[in-house]
């Protein structure tokens, strides 16, 4: 697909530094090198500055808010040949924390730390199309980087708390001597259509009126397009026939890779699983045109950013090639 890299959180061209993640000297050095910055992470939310277009903000080694973080940093890679780095200080309760409205699906909460005014902590999904390509993957990995330590801080096979090595991006088990690695999880996102129509869904926990394209986890032992589908029938009925790959999106909420896949349906009834949707309808061109110009209320388009938004958006425009 011609328009691929431009999916939000990839194309940055991130130079990861991955052959000194393993050199202690190198490490060393990078964290001693003054031009050397970080990124924070406060649980899973990015600091950043600015107001319509956002700037993840990186900081000196130095700055007096690392004193809140809980452990070592992740090298994410180099900038202008010096290193960033990523810190975690999910440890720090702001006096006016509202856990309710963090846990909600839009979370609209910010906060900021007294060390550090000039910066937010803001819900990376709400501001993701805000950032640049380069700041949307430091933010996108770290988060990412840092939940999948939180998650598997024991050794799976033997139970022992394991410890971070290779700057972030190993966990050893002092006891077994396990190696553990991030994970990221396969998902197929797929643009169904027939026709002049593509097939949406809508989950019972999102907004009143939200719908998008259909998703789901591949299995162990299968194909990305036989996921596709797999999953277009167990939700909804609908056999798919020629399926193409078009484009993949790192989505860090928490660890998933997306792949996104255009698939032709061979039938039209649908007949939803109420225990993965609360509804699936097929809509036109002209009804996704309306709804992107906010002229229906009773549909409202996928996230901005979101890779179905991205997917539907170059549909609608005729675009997928």
């Amino acid at each position: 697909m011609r328009h691929a890299e431009e999916v939000t959180f990839g194309g940055s061209g991130l130079d990861r530094a991955a052959e000194i993640r393993g050199d202690v000297g190198a490490l060393a050095a990078a964290m001693q090198d003054p031009a050397a910055r970080t990124v924070l992470i406060w649980r899973g939310k990015p600091l950043v500055s600015g107001e319509d277009a956002l700037q993840a903000l990186r900081l000196p080694l130095d700055h007096p808010i690392l004193a809140e973080a809980g452990g070592p940093p992740i090298l994410l890679g180099r900038e202008d040949g010096a290193a960033v780095f990523a810190h975690d200080i999910s440890g720090w309760v702001p006096e006016d924390f509202d856990a309710e409205a963090q846990a909600s699906f839009l979370d609209p909460t910010e906060y900021s730390h007294g060390t550090c005014p000039e910066g937010r902590f803001a819900e990376l999904r709400r501001i993701m199309t805000q950032l640049t390509p380069r700041d949307a993957e430091l933010v996108a990995t770290a988060k990412a980087v840092f939940g999948w330590h939180a998650s598997h801080k024991f050794c799976s096979r033997c139970g022992v708390a394991s410890e971070m090595h290779q700057a972030g991006w190993q966990r050893i088990c002092p006891a077994c001597g396990a190696q553990h690695f991030p994970r990221t999880d396969p998902v197929v996102i797929m643009l169904i259509t027939r026709g002049n129509r593509a097939l949406l869904g809508r989950s019972p926990v999102w907004p009143q009126g939200m719908y998008s394209c259909l998703a789901g986890f591949v299995e162990p032992g299968e194909t990305i397009e036989a996921a596709v589908r797999r999953e277009v029938w167990e939700e909804a009925g609908i056999r798919v026939g020629s399926v193409r790959y078009l484009a993949s999106q790192p989505w860090a909420f928490p660890t998933s890779l997306m792949f996104g896949c255009h698939g032709e349906a061979l039938n039209e009834d649908i007949t939803i699983d109420p225990a993965e949707l609360e509804d699936a309808m097929w809509i036109t061109r002209e009804d996704l045109a309306e709804a992107a110009a906010g002229q229906r209320p009773d549909l409202l388009p996928a996230r901005k950013g979101a890779i179905a938004h991205f997917l539907l958006h170059n549909w609608m425009a005729d675009r997928l090639d």
